[in-house]
């Protein structure tokens, strides 16, 4: 006979009748077992399989956590490996040879663009900075502005600044000029000039002018009845024998005769150049705030006197043998257009967008010099500038009329430098004729070369690839390379091989039309006649003055290298401000393109006025 029952270990329990014992015997048995495996039985007895499972498993106690040994062994397995791979990978790194590749070299335009901005170094006046990076000048013309009679009270003195080309004339109208060209490509190329190492440069560059520029009227006051135009005197026209700055030949550290100072107080032209230079140079200066806020106030004081006291700076003095200027009109919108960059206020662009200003300055009816930027004429420029406002801007009404007649003028004046156009001719080297074959040609190449690698920027800049000239489409890269050309030219691509940049290539102009560097600095002070025999000399220049750009070649691409024919080797300030911003625009990767925001930082958010609504309808 069995009974059966249920064991609790998963299985029946069978249980004989005849194998069944009495108490004691059963009480001596369990004597006899294992007392700890019975306690342990009991326990599992009590606790069930699933908790007997948990019982067993293994634990690891770090002291904060205690982990299962199994998870803890993998872990330390894992570390272990990983450690062993990373040795293994760092063993390999090193001991593989490895080839470092050299960053690119710098192109032709960044080396170029080194020499161009050390030409401004050479052409110093006062007291010379410390590292100033031309051994052979010193400090000149310390008694500027000091002894001239008949000066206004506001002018204590006009120490410093820069000599204009070859002499030691401060002329302040192409002066301004090249250095609101200057300030324009720090606006728009800061990152390139940076890329460089040349924006900390350039920025002293800059503020060497519109500190000097500062000096030349009563820049604390509201208004003003004067300026002063010139320093020192160059006109030799009734065969005067007068020491002056063209009759004499003489190192700048050793003048010794008189150089008088023009005022005007009816010369519209140069004050709002003048306004237009220190305007943008005070938001090449926007982080210095102090400092910005001066040129801003001084600009301000500038652009009022221009418009209030009409004239031309040239008019019936010896200016006009040198830099006549044929119209203040051009000024009035340039200035009226970096006045309104500098401040927000709209009164400015309500000035420069008139259509009455754009009339008197030409923007309507061409003519042989319509699309030319130069030191005399600004209105290109300007609608340029203008043309950027709308593209990225777009203010509309009231402006939008103006702006859109300045955005298509400056498509056709783009079209008219292209060589499939006949609007000027060219070179049989390349080279186009801005000036229609007249002298000194490449001042006015070099403006056409920045403003059409500008304006492809600020097409690439609005997602635009091109621009219609007819019904024939371009690409921006038309105009890129229409720059590049000339500049490349300019380097020593022309029929000659010459690099018209004095110090850039291997062969460039040694006679350059140039006090300073044709006479020696050997402690002789040569008098006014006695530098004639280093002018007259055939001995090229004891010394370089990099970066210059001479005038250039004549229209069948010759070049004389003769240092009294300052038609061909005299270098200038407003020639080298328009190179400098040729080159940093062709510079460097193209794809870092222009600064968008930065012209625009005084610019306040526009909400263009809605038109005025049509006359009521009548029958």
């Amino acid at each position: 006979m069995s009974m059966y029952g249920r064991d609790p270990w998963g299985g029946p329990l069978e249980i004989h009748a005849t194998d069944s014992a009495t108490d004691d015997e059963r009480s001596r048995n369990l004597q006899e077992l294992d007392r700890p495996a019975l306690d342990e039985t009991q326990q599992s007895w009590l606790l069930g399989a699933g908790e007997q499972k948990k019982k067993k498993k293994k634990y690891v106690d770090l002291g904060c956590i205690i982990v299962s040994r199994k998870i803890f062994i993998w872990t330390l397995g894992t570390l272990a490996v990983s450690a062993v791979l990373a040795g293994l990978i760092t063993l390999i790194v090193k001991t593989v040879p490895r080839h470092h590749h050299k960053p690119a070299p710098p192109d032709n335009y960044t080396l170029a663009l080194h020499k161009a901005l050390l030409f401004f170094n050479a052409q110093k006046s006062g007291k010379l900075p410390r590292h100033n990076n031309v051994s052979w000048r010193g400090n000149s013309c310390m008694a500027d502005g000091k002894k001239s009679q008949g000066t206004s009270s506001a002018i204590k003195d006009l120490i410093g600044g820069y000599y204009d080309a070859g002499d030691a004339i401060k002329f302040h109208f192409p002066k301004a000029f090249a250095m609101t060209m200057l300030s324009w490509s720090v606006i728009e190329y800061s990152a390139k000039y940076e890329a460089a190492g040349e924006l900390a440069h350039v920025k002293e560059l800059i503020k060497w002018g519109t500190d000097y520029f500062l000096k030349t009227f009563n820049h604390t006051a509201d208004t003003i009845n004067s300026i002063a135009a010139q320093v020192g005197s160059g006109d030799t026209s009734d065969g005067s024998t007068t020491p002056n700055d063209h009759y004499c030949w003489m190192r700048p550290e050793d003048i010794d005769y008189d150089r008088p100072v023009k005022e005007c107080s009816s010369c519209s032209d140069l004050a709002a150049e003048m306004a237009a230079a220190l305007a943008a140079a005070s938001i090449v200066f926007k982080d210095n705030r102090a400092y910005s806020q001066k040129l801003v106030h001084g600009a301000t004081t500038l652009y009022g006197f221009s418009r209030r006291q009409r004239g031309r700076y040239s008019q019936g003095n010896e200016a006009s043998v040198f830099y006549n200027s044929t119209s203040y009109w051009d000024e009035f919108v340039w200035g009226g257009a970096w006045m309104y960059f500098a401040t927000g206020n709209s009164s400015y662009l309500k000035l420069a967008t008139t259509p009455g200003l754009a009339k008197h300055a030409g923007a309507f009816w061409g003519g042989p010099d319509y699309g030319v930027l130069s030191w005399d004429n600004k209105l290109t420029g300007a609608q340029v500038l203008l043309s950027r406002l709308r593209l990225f801007l777009s203010p509309g009404y009231p402006y939008e009329e103006i702006l859109r007649t300045f955005h298509n003028q400056t498509g056709i004046i783009m079209c008219s430098y292209l060589p499939m156009f006949t609007s000027f001719n060219r070179t049989r080297g390349g080279l186009i004729q801005l000036n229609h074959g007249r002298p000194q040609p490449l001042q006015y190449v070099v403006n056409a070369a920045f403003l059409a690698a500008l304006y492809s920027d600020y097409l690439g800049a609005a997602d635009t690839p091109g621009w219609y000239c007819g019904p024939n489409f371009f690409s921006t890269d038309v105009l890129r390379n229409f720059a590049k050309t000339q500049i490349d030219y300019i380097l020593g691509k022309n029929p000659r091989k010459m690099s018209y940049i004095v110090g850039f290539g291997n062969h460039y102009p040694k006679h350059v039309h140039h006090r300073g560097a044709s006479i020696p600095k050997n402690k002789i002070k040569y008098n006014c006649k006695g530098g004639w025999k280093w002018r007259d000399t055939s001995k090229p220049n004891p010394h370089t003055i990099v970066g210059a750009m001479v005038a250039g070649p004549d229209k069948h691409d010759g070049f004389h290298d003769v240092r009294t024919n300052y038609n061909y080797t005299e270098p200038t300030l407003a020639g080298n401000a328009g190179l400098v911003a040729a080159l940093v625009a062709l510079s460097g990767d193209k794809s870092s393109g222009i600064d968008k925001n930065t012209l625009f930082s005084a610019v306040p958010p526009m909400f263009p006025t809605p038109p005025p609504p049509p006359a009521p309808w009548k029958p």
